[in-house]
């Protein structure tokens, strides 16, 4: 059991130690929150800034309320321990009632429960709001894991918004692309067909007389394959007539 002087020295402690607080959240403002996002970064609109900016100051703001909260809990233990004080039940646990140890009581002053039945064990399921209404990109309306979607989805709605211009810059890439108006996400992705080779190879009616169109295109495709010293996309062919993508190996 604590002795007069030991309850006179935790009261005393925790006193101060409110006092601090709430001269802390006094003096800063509750963490500066009492001013606009506009005002703690003196600007009239942040409508003109880079969303990285707004990012920056969204976290401070975050954490200034974080800070806040903190303070706020530590004063509510502060005064509940007042109170126990003022019981006559302080060191003893909420709980089981059993003396909580002086050395607990010396590292966590304000604590009114012992090591068994304290409530930071628990763990809590508690989530952000905002997992309610979050899901993976795009959410339903991506059909890529469909099998043989070639279905316009929300993918491929946010590229041709995308294709006008977006914040990224070549920094936000890991391999950066050449031109500003590629930065987007799969921005090199054919539109309307699959392979290059479609804008300029053609055949009849029943798919024969093979026939290549020169363009645009086809010089690029020869460039590419100039510079990679391979005969296609898919690496060199083989030296004999057969093809060996569809027939069977021979024994």
């Amino acid at each position: 059991m604590l002795s007069n002087q030991q309850l006179k020295e935790f009261q005393q402690q925790l006193q101060q130690t409110k006092q601090e607080l709430e001269e802390r959240l006094s003096d800063s403002g509750n963490h500066d929150l009492r001013r606009s996002m506009e005002d703690s970064t003196g600007e009239l609109s942040s409508y003109d800034n880079h969303p990285g900016d707004e990012g920056t100051e969204l976290y401070e703001r975050e954490k200034d309320l974080a800070l806040t909260e903190h303070d706020r809990d530590e004063i509510r233990d502060i005064e509940r321990a007042l109170s126990a004080i003022e019981a006559g039940e302080y060191g003893k646990c909420e709980v089981c009632s059993k003396e909580i140890p002086l050395e607990r009581l010396k590292a966590i002053p304000t604590t009114t429960y012992c090591v068994e039945h304290t409530p930071s064990q628990e763990t809590s399921d508690n989530r952000p709001v905002e997992e309610e209404v979050l899901g993976p990109p795009f959410g339903r309306f991506d059909y890529d894991d469909r099998h043989e979607s070639v279905a316009y989805d929300a993918e491929d709605s946010w590229q041709d918004v995308a294709s006008y211009g977006t914040s990224e810059s070549p920094s936000d890439f890991v391999n950066p692309p050449n031109d500003y108006e590629d930065m987007y996400v799969e921005s090199e992705e054919n539109v309307g067909y699959v392979e290059n080779y479609e804008n300029f190879v053609g055949v009849d009616m029943y798919g024969k007389e093979v026939t290549v169109y020169p363009n645009s295109q086809y010089e690029e495709l020869k460039e590419e394959l100039f510079e990679e010293n391979i005969q296609t996309p898919f690496g060199d062919l083989p030296r004999y007539e057969h093809d060996p993508y569809v027939d069977e190996e021979k024994d």
